[in-house]
């Protein structure tokens, strides 16, 4: 597959309550769905559009050089949302994969976006997602932090077989936080928008679970980090700090190399 056969599609919305205005939240002097926007484009695995019902949000994504398109703003969900902007984008279908990368995670390492994408190499996988080992105790019993649970395959990689709020599976061994990052082949997600909810979507408020219930493969990569999901105040002031030591730590690496280069010009 090339960079032509796939999209990342970031879903934008203002209207959340616990952060009013959140994609753009200033992170550094720099709206925060753009910083989703160029990590998004770190990854290195085709165009970046950002999906949109906000004016504003559009005006920033498009200042700073991203595809950006319009998206009626009562959709319930990011994928019902990418799925629009999908058909505005590439009415010709010339993607056949699309990853679908949450605007409220503006720590996001790039290569967790390749390490979900990579799942669809095996052509039995509907949708790829991630996971990390949970090494907080107390995220063990969290129901804001979903547990995926699936069948090893590798020791890098599971067959899902169920996502919960719960503590879950029971017994002594690892549980994973689920990482809420997806790479769909396009017909899968063509197939999940066109589901109704499930009753264990319901029940859980967990919408993968529809495509579970449907009968679809999902594969999980098991990764070493959680990237810090922005949803409050508090949430915000910790991703400015984890990007202002990001952005330290890499001008200091830098550093070196230009003085380097000073005395060899010099």
């Amino acid at each position: 597959m090339s960079s032509q056969d796939t999209l990342i599609l970031i879903p934008a919305r203002m209207a959340s309550t616990r952060l009013p205005g959140k994609p753009l939240a200033d992170l550094g002097g720099r709206p925060m769905i753009v910083e989703v926007a160029r990590r998004s484009a770190a990854a290195g695995i085709g165009r970046v559009v950002v999906a949109t019902d906000d004016d504003g949000v559009r005006a920033a994504v498009a200042a700073a050089g991203f595809g950006v398109v319009m998206t009626r703003s009562d959709h319930a969900s990011g994928s019902d949302r990418i799925f629009e902007a999908l058909g505005h984008i590439d009415p010709e279908r010339r993607a056949t994969r699309v990853v679908n990368v949450q605007g409220d995670l503006p720590t996001l390492d790039p290569a967790l976006i390749r390490a979900a994408l990579d799942l669809l190499d095996d052509t039995a996988v509907d949708i790829g997602t991630l996971a990390a080992e949970i090494t907080n105790p107390a995220e063990r019993t969290s129901p804001h932090v979903v547990k995926a649970v699936g069948s090893p395959l590798s020791p890098q990689r599971l067959r899902a077989l169920y996502f919960t709020r719960a503590t879950a599976p029971y017994g002594e061994g690892p549980l994973f936080h689920h990482i809420g990052l997806y790479a769909y082949r396009r017909a899968a997600l063509e197939r999940f928008v066109a589901l109704p909810p499930s009753p264990l979507e319901q029940r859980e408020k967990l919408e993968q679970l529809r495509a579970l219930e449907a009968g679809m493969r999902i594969d999980v990569a098991l990764v070493d980090t959680v990237p810090l999901g922005v949803d409050t105040p508090e949430d915000l002031e910790r991703a400015r700090i984890m990007l202002a030591e990001q952005n330290a730590d890499e001008e200091a690496t830098q550093m070196p190399a230009a003085a380097h280069e000073s005395g060899t010009l010099s």
